[in-house]
C-alpha cells in the first residue's frame, strides 16, 4: 500500500489532521496499527492542554435499547456550538449513550466516587482476603478495589464498540479530532 494509502486509510479511521497522520506513520514506518497508537499518546497531550478550556456548549443524547427496556443518557459538553452541532460530536454523544445503557456506570470520573462506596468496597475485600498472608492482605484489597473502580468509573471503563480503548481514550481522540476540549458533563441511565 503507498503511503499516500496510508494516509488515507488512518485518516479514515482517526478523523485525525492529515498531517498529523502522515508525522505517525513516518515515525512507525507505516505500521498503521503501531501509528494508532503514537496517535492516542499524542491526544492525550493535546486533551491535556486544553483541559483548562470552559465548555460552553454540547449534545444530549438517549439511546434507547430493542425493547424498550433499558435508556441511556448523556450530555457531551464542548467549547463551542460548532463543534456541538457537528455530526460526528454528535454520534460520539449517541455511541457513549449506548455505552452507559450497557454497562451501567455510577460515576463519570473518579473524583465523583464517595467515600461510602470506597469504605464499602474495601471492608468487602478485606473480608474476602482475611484469609490470605497477612503481607499479601494489603495488596489484595487494592487490586480489587481498583478494578471494582475500573467496572464503576465510566471514563476507565473499555469502549463497548472498541474494548481496545477506554472512554477517556475516546474523549482524548475527539478532544484532538475537534480541537476543542471535549467531556461528559452527566450521565443517566434508566432501566424497568
Amino acid at each position: 500500500m503507498s503511503s499516500t494509502e496510508c494516509i488515507k486509510q488512518l485518516r479514515d479511521e482517526t478523523g485525525v489532521s492529515i498531517m498529523q497522520c502522515k508525522k505517525a506513520l513516518e515515525e512507525s514506518g507505516n505500521d498503521i496499527e503501531k501509528a494508532k497508537v503514537a496517535l492516542r499518546k499524542i491526544s492525550a497531550q493535546v486533551a491535556a492542554k486544553k483541559s483548562e478550556r470552559t465548555l460552553g456548549s454540547g449534545a444530549a443524547q438517549a439511546y434507547v435499547h430493542a425493547g424498550n427496556s433499558v435508556v441511556g443518557v448523556v450530555v457531551l459538553a464542548c467549547e463551542t456550538d460548532f463543534v456541538a452541532k457537528n455530526e460526528e460530536f454528535v454520534k460520539l454523544a449517541y455511541d457513549i449513550a449506548m455505552h452507559v445503557a450497557a454497562t451501567a456506570p455510577e460515576f463519570v470520573s473518579r473524583e465523583e466516587v464517595t467515600e461510602a462506596s470506597t469504605a464499602a468496597a474495601k471492608a468487602l475485600f478485606a473480608e474476602e482476603a482475611a484469609n490470605k498472608p497477612a503481607e499479601m492482605q494489603d495488596k489484595i484489597v487494592a487490586g480489587k478495589l481498583d478494578s471494582f473502580l475500573k467496572e464503576k468509573v465510566l471514563l476507565e471503563q473499555p469502549f463497548v464498540k472498541n474494548p481496545d480503548i477506554t472512554i477517556q481514550g475516546l474523549l482524548d481522540e475527539a478532544t484532538q479530532k475537534f480541537g476543542e476540549r471535549t467531556e461528559i458533563a452527566e450521565i443517566a441511565r434508566l432501566s424497568v
